[in-house]
């Protein structure tokens, strides 16, 4: 247990500051949350690759119950437009961190034995697309309305064009979008700091 301290230290400090970053905007459709968010994949991958899914599964558990206190703070902290978290975005949130974080550990232990970048890449694409589906839809989709009823959403299922330029889409897909592009973006930025830190942690144990 004492060799995943980091590991679920590191986790625990990127969802806090993930939590407290989305609630400043960066442009027109991102918050700073999604610059921070998406190392948590980093961390799950090179707990995975080290100790094992075991271990990382138990990551992802910590980072978990991180997300779900901050949440629930988050609940009691009332904005100009009412509580810092609702209840749609707490379920989102929770739900897709944790469905996604174990899809990205079971991906990465099928393909823990092929060239070194195709875990860490396939896990964390494959983690963050099922990441923003499940947020975004829980968190804003007018389908999922009856979830918390008296949460005013129409500000994100207002139409308009895809990130300003594409067909005509509810605003939370746009939302969706720019996060899922930033996700690969540091997925692919994230490789050189996993080869890194994964020669460096094995060189170690030799």
């Amino acid at each position: 247990m004492k060799s995943l301290i980091p590991g679920i230290l590191a986790m625990a400090a990127i969802v806090l500051a993930s939590n407290i970053l989305v609630q400043h905007p960066l442009g027109l459709w991102l918050t700073w949350g999604a610059i921070t968010y998406p190392f948590a994949f980093l961390v799950t991958d090179l707990t995975n690759r080290i100790q094992g899914p075991v271990a990382a599964r138990r990551v992802v558990l910590a980072g978990f119950v991180t997300g779900i206190a901050c949440s629930l703070i988050g609940t009691q902290i009332i904005g100009e437009f009412g509580p810092l978290v609702t209840l749609r975005i707490a379920i989102g949130s929770g739900t897709a961190f944790l469905a996604a974080q174990l899809l990205d550990v079971a991906v990465f232990d099928r393909l823990r034995r092929a060239a070194w970048w195709r875990a860490p890449l396939i896990s964390t694409l494959v983690g963050s697309t099922l990441d923003t589906v499940l947020f975004f839809t829980i968190a804003f989709s007018a389908t999922l309305i009856w979830l918390e009823p008296a949460n005013d959403v129409s500000w994100a299922t207002a139409t308009q064009p895809l990130l300003g330029f594409g067909p005509v889409a509810p605003f939370w897909v746009s939302l969706a979008a720019a996060d899922w592009c930033a996700k690969i973006t540091l997925a692919i930025v994230a490789l050189l700091p996993f080869r890194l830190t994964v020669a460096k942690l094995t060189a170690k144990v030799a």
